[in-house]
């Protein structure tokens, strides 16, 4: 049997022979690129997934209030509401843990600028600070400064390894932005980049389609497809084979996030936890993020869209919404729990369905832009894993200092670059004055290098006044010369 004819047979089999429909227009090589494309298709699996997906459009306006219950106390660690020597037992806990090299680091960085009106990875992205960092160069930084406090406070110089799933289109400029930039002072051997897998585009028919005449129509599976890549990758292999046992997992996009936060580490290695959350109070009943909770007595994120107004604005007796635990995509996870996943659950991971604009080649030949959707991708979900955790825990984290989303273009006025910077001044100027500095002005910025969250500052800053734009930064910085 001829390639082709293998080729046809196996289409025919699957229903999606339209992915042939021009191979007599094209040379040699686009036929290669068709032929690539479509062995790397497992067409049973795939479809299956459209079944599953589209089923669940039909109930996916069910309302979730009855089996809902809000996140256990005894798990729920509030960061505002617990002693400041208990955080520092958390904290001394999870320096321990990275000064043994325990403890890694999963960015999700497959996203494009292109929202912020940036041609690039959005990791790439300089929201404009004193300093003219990237959101890649700040968090780089973080996990250096967490290294060497590890090592000052165990005399043990531990290393964080960083894991950074990438797109297939944006591994290449990501990979080059590291070596360009001497990978922040990191180690390049701690830094390990792998893609996130794709999944073929549908029109609602079922039928897979073409993107041009010899190209399938993909898109990646979202950020839950992070866990069949950590199998299929040899990334868990790597996390065995250094002896990393937690992750911090997080999205790119959130200029605060306190990368690898030892109090965190600490109270999840304290809880004996499998899995957990971090998340901030929610600002008002209809805030469109969505909630941690229970259902069903399993661990879920409830969006607010599956839940009435009534259940949305339930308040406790203190005044507090009873389901405030706003989800932000910061996460942990034991290693075991990851291997759990990728070998037993992953299957079995909820499919979402987005129906999107999907450029497609029409009857014609031509190649097309629809103006409404045309047709559905589907994704996995970073957080559906929260129903198969044994020991579940929840971290409350103050907003003003671990979450400013960058999503938008400043045009919009929200979740912006304007936001971001605006957030990163407040902050920093609240450690400067919370060590008995002052400030005249707006901007402020403290190099990650000089302090990881608001430590070590008093001797610098300890009655003295600064006028914006302040950038505080180490003697290193100073002399050196980095590239971004």
């Amino acid at each position: 049997m001829s390639n082709l004819d293998a080729l046809t047979s196996n289409l025919a089999k699957h229903g999606q022979e339209q992915l042939l429909t021009y191979w007599e227009e094209l040379d040699e090589e686009q036929r290669r690129l068709l032929t690539e494309d479509i062995e790397e298709l497992n067409l049973e699996e795939v479809n299956e997934f459209f079944k599953r997906a589209t089923s669940s459009l039909e109930d996916g306006n069910a309302k979730l209030d009855d089996k809902m219950e809000p996140v256990c106390e005894d798990k729920f660690l509030s960061i505002s509401r617990t002693d400041e020597d208990q955080l520092k037992k958390f904290k001394e806990e999870g320096l321990k843990q990275i000064s043994e090299s325990k403890v890694g680091v999963l960015l999700m960085a497959g996203g494009q600028g292109t929202r912020l009106g940036f041609a690039h990875p959005k990791g790439m992205f300089n929201v404009g600070l004193p300093s003219n960092k990237s959101l890649f160069r700040i968090q780089g930084e973080r996990i250096l400064k967490l290294q060497r406090l590890a090592a000052e406070l165990t005399g043990n110089s531990g290393r964080i390894a960083w894991y950074i799933m990438t797109s297939e289109h944006t591994m290449i400029p990501t990979k080059k932005y590291f070596e360009q930039n001497n990978y922040f002072g990191l180690n390049a051997e701690d830094i390990i980049m792998f893609e996130q897998g794709s999944l073929p585009c549908y029109d609602f028919d079922g039928k897979i389609l073409l993107d041009e005449k010899h190209r399938v129509s993909k898109a990646p599976d979202g950020n839950g497809g992070l866990y069949r890549a950590l199998r299929d990758r040899g990334i868990l292999d790597d996390m065995e084979r250094r002896g990393v046992l937690y992750l911090h997992a997080h999205s790119v996009d959130n200029i605060l996030i306190k990368v690898a936060d030892p109090v965190s580490i600490g109270y999840f290695v304290e809880q004996k936890a499998d899995c957990g959350a971090k998340v901030v109070e929610k600002s008002h009943p209809n805030e469109a993020v969505g909630v941690v909770c229970q259902v069903d007595g399993k661990y879920q994120v409830v969006e607010y869209s599956e839940i009435t107004q009534k259940t949305a604005e339930l308040r406790k007796e203190d005044g507090r919404l009873v389901f405030n635990a706003g989800n932000i995509c910061n996460h942990f996870f034991a290693t075991s729990f990851l291997r759990k996943i990728g070998s037993t659950f992953e299957k079995n991971l909820k499919l979402h369905v987005a129906k999107k604009k999907i450029p497609f080649v029409d009857s014609t030949g031509t190649r097309c832009t629809p103006d409404k959707p045309n047709g559905i991708k589907i994704e996995k979900f970073v957080f559906d894993v929260f129903e198969f955790a044994e020991h579940f825990v929840t971290i409350e984290v103050p907003r003003d200092e671990e979450f400013s989303a960058l999503k938008n273009a400043d045009s919009v006025g929200k979740d912006c670059a304007s936001t971001a910077r605006a957030d990163i001044y407040r902050l920093h100027r609240k450690y400067i004055e919370g060590a008995g500095g002052t400030i005249e002005g707006e901007e402020c910025e403290i190099s990650p290098l000089l302090s990881y969250g608001g430590e070590g500052l008093k001797v610098l800053v300890h009655g003295k006044s600064f006028v914006s734009p302040v950038y505080l930064k180490t003697d290193e910085e100073n002399t050196s010369n980095g590239r971004e």
